[in-house]
């Protein structure tokens, strides 16, 4: 009995180090939402991380100093200066997404099978939104204009899973 409890408390602690991945909020949530979003849409969140990069660089502390003629009597003098530089500026990106209610092991495994159709997801068709199937949703938006791993709404019709609104 103690070896079957500590068994459980190593594999509870384990699924405890599992990174999370934020996928999509629902409308009854009180997650974040982009500004303006339409009461009863879905949205996922991406964060690109800035890009900060080390400069190293000579600076001219004084400049040298030349005769009328152009003989240097006292050669310039350098420094040399270490600084952090942003190269790309942090981006958060919303991604309107198909609601919780709808990402159901049913629709994952359409999903599965219509990027296999296309030639993009080569893995099991299981219903489950494991990294396979993410890297496969990438690969595909990325191919039209999104790098992401969070499905989008947009995808999904594209995709011919989800109904295209009617026109008001």
């Amino acid at each position: 009995m103690p070896s079957r409890l500590i068994f459980t408390f190593a594999v509870l602690t384990l699924a405890a180090c599992q990174p999370q991945t934020f996928t999509a909020t629902a409308p009854a949530d009180l997650a974040e939402t982009p500004p303006g979003a339409a009461p009863g849409t879905c949205w996922g969140k991406q964060v690109t991380p800035a890009v900060i990069e080390t400069v190293t660089e000579q600076v001219e502390e004084t400049p040298a100093v030349t005769d009328a003629a152009g003989h240097v009597l006292l050669p310039a003098r350098y420094a040399t200066e270490t600084r952090q530089a942003i190269v790309s500026e942090r981006r958060v990106t919303w991604i309107e997404t198909p609601c919780p209610d709808i990402m159901t092991p049913t629709f994952i495994a359409s999903v599965q099978r219509a990027l296999a159709a296309r030639g993009i997801y080569r893995g099991p068709v299981t219903g489950a939104l494991d990294p396979r199937t993410r890297a496969a949703i990438r690969r595909h938006q990325a191919a039209h204009g999104l790098d992401s791993d969070i499905l989008a709404l947009e995808t999904a019709r594209a995709l011919g899973l989800v109904a295209v609104p009617r026109p008001r």
